[in-house]
């Protein structure tokens, strides 16, 4: 980051000023206007979703004379700023890797999370930003003039280009197969049970069977059964 600090910006929308939004969606207008006949330009629009648990992530990316690029994810388990964070990180790295780029243009309902991506401080979402930054790395270093802007579009502005892709996110309605089956609880009761059946089977054949090794009664002779907890079997 010290090394490429005029590389990446941000241009943030003032939020106790909205009455400036129509000016906003001016500038955000004028952008799109003259980078559309750029080819070395990338636009990246990004957009995530949350319907059932499940985290419909979306990434449009418009490049001067090439079709428009559509990325979808779907994820359970997440947080919305982790979704949003693996959005941007998809349409950053579909931008990165076309030739001859040397701007990438973000455009994302959600700035704080981008702003995460050059923040030093230790944080949950990590693993995604220094993905981020290791792309970021080879893009400027393939030439001093590589940069990357980051635009905030707020839903209330209701831009139309944001408009569009959060309105495709919202048509995605998918359903798990076993809705009582998407808790966090079920996940570790299925891992648990799959752990100790798998250490049934070893044991019923092992060498060590039927030899009274282990004492397998309590002090009050009850079968001693195995259980699970905190990463690893016990007895």
């Amino acid at each position: 980051m010290d090394n490429f600090s005029n590389h990446f910006s941000f241009n943030l929308v003032n939020k106790k000023e909205k009455e400036k939004d129509r000016i906003c969606t001016q500038e955000l207008d004028k952008m799109v206007l003259h980078t559309s006949s750029l080819p070395h330009i990338a636009l990246v629009v990004t957009d995530a979703n949350i319907k059932n648990n499940i985290v419909t992530s979306i990434s449009y990316m418009y490049i001067a004379n090439h079709s428009l690029t559509k990325t979808v994810y779907h994820a359970a388990f997440v947080t919305s700023m982790e979704a949003e964070l693996f959005t941007i990180r998809c349409g950053i790295n579909q931008a990165c890797i076309k030739e001859n780029m040397s701007k990438v243009i973000v455009v994302t309902n959600s700035i704080h999370t981008a702003k995460k991506i050059f923040n030093s401080k230790s944080h949950p979402f990590q693993f995604h930003t220094v993905a981020i930054l290791s792309e970021l790395q080879g893009f400027f270093n393939s030439s001093h003039d590589n940069s990357i802007e980051f635009w905030e579009c707020p839903s209330r502005l209701k831009w139309r280009f944001y408009k569009d892709i959060d309105k495709d996110s919202k048509l995605f309605y998918p359903t798990s197969a076993y809705p009582c089956k998407i808790s966090w609880d079920y996940c570790k009761k299925t891992d648990s049970d799959n752990i100790i059946n798998q250490w049934k089977m070893m044991f019923q054949a092992s060498d060590g069977k039927g030899k009274q090794f282990l004492d397998l009664l309590d002090n009050d002779f009850n079968t001693i059964k195995l259980a699970y907890t905190k990463g690893r079997p016990w007895l």
